[in-house]
């Protein structure tokens, strides 16, 4: 009989939403590929609250309805442990943020690994109620899983204060290279191609969306700037700053999920703009570099060490327009960077070494 693969902590596949379901998704195909028996727990917006049960592309699929929000991902993760704890197989949690919920799967006799993910209780967005919940939950998965998963370098240091170094394994997110991706979705836009910046993630203080909008405002330019995120100004004091900041001369489309469009706006950017400053191997990030973009990231290790060296960086709003000049000038310095990205990604960020590191790891003998 094949060996069992569960999968816990998305919003399932097919893919639609983020890096985690991206992973799972080329995740478990690969392992079915290699003949494991794959389940994916999969979140759904309406429909019977579940469990419903059918199969795509080979993978079994457990399908729960939950509401919107925190709460309803927490009732979301309790309905899927619940039902994970029937099951016998390899239990693969993404994120920590419910592990008092998946620690119960242990006393099932799985073994549990757990990607980490970043350090959740730090970021400014969660009340002080929802960062207690955060840490806590952190040092419960640290201490209960097999074995868990850091996917950066600073990551698994941070880890190491929770659990000893043996029990932590560093493997980072992958993307696909994007060598061609068509113009008409830019130009839809009204941007032109090869002369806009790109930013693309969720509009937050901490990814220093309104330094990068406001660096990019303070002087006239002869480039684009287009803001890929959700926006809602009348809840948002910060998406009502950021929107004030750029009136005029920054481009606001919204949340975009259609992936041919996304790729297409990230591959003909100019430069792709990164201010995420909390968080490990950040897969927008990875996506950048396998388009071959340039990057203007914030400085920080996680983002030096995923981009290199060979990029563009700042600390503050001043050096961030400084670096908007300098890809505004593009020439032999915008190209280099470009070729850096390429090699940076595929030295570090292909997905077969990524997803083989994955499988090693749940065919290994696990403790109990």
């Amino acid at each position: 009989m094949g060996r069992s693969l569960y999968i816990l902590g998305t919003r399932g596949v097919p893919a639609a939403h983020g890096g985690f379901e991206t992973f799972a998704q080329r995740f478990a195909l690969h392992m079915r590929d290699n003949g494991w028996a794959v389940t994916v727990y999969c979140q759904a917006d309406t429909g019977p609250a579940g469990p419903t049960i059918d199969e795509w592309e080979g993978i079994r699929r457990v399908t729960f309805v939950a509401d919107a929000g925190a709460v309803g991902t927490m009732k979301f993760d309790w309905a899927c442990t619940r039902h994970a704890m029937k099951e016998r197989g390899v239990m693969l949690v993404l994120g920590y943020n419910t592990a008092a919920f998946s620690a119960l799967l242990r006393f099932t006799g799985n073994p549990v690994l757990m990607n980490m993910d970043g350090i959740e209780w730090k970021r400014a967005k969660w009340p002080w109620h929802g960062r207690i919940w955060l840490y806590l939950n952190e040092w419960i998965g640290a201490l209960t899983s097999v074995k868990l998963v850091a996917d950066h370098p600073e990551i698994a240091r941070h880890l190491k204060r929770r659990r000893r170094a043996a029990d932590i394994v560093m493997i980072p997110y992958g993307a696909d290279p994007i060598l061609e991706a068509p113009e008409e979705p830019v130009r839809a836009l009204g941007v032109e191609p090869g002369r806009y910046l790109i930013s693309i993630g969720r509009i937050e203080p901490e990814n220093n969306i309104l330094t990068m909008v406001q660096a990019f405002a303070a002087k006239p330019r002869d480039i684009g700037f287009v803001c890929l995120g959700k926006l809602e100004p009348d809840k948002n004091p910060y998406h009502a700053a950021v929107i004030a900041a750029g009136a005029g001369r920054v481009l606001f489309p919204g949340a975009i999920y259609d992936q041919t469009v996304v790729q297409s706006l990230r591959f003909h950017a100019a430069a792709y703009c990164h201010g995420h400053s909390v968080g490990g191997t950040n897969p927008s990030l990875v996506e950048a570099l396998g388009a071959g973009n340039a990057v203007v990231g914030h400085d920080n290790p996680y983002n030096r060490w995923v981009a290199g060296p060979g990029q563009f960086y700042f600390g503050d709003m001043g050096q961030c327009s400084a670096a908007f000049d300098r890809i505004e000038v593009g020439g032999e310095m915008l190209n280099q960077a470009r070729e850096s990205a390429k090699a940076q990604f595929l030295d570090n960020f292909q997905w077969p070494p990524i997803l083989q590191k994955y499988a090693g790891l749940c065919s290994a003998p696990q403790g109990s």
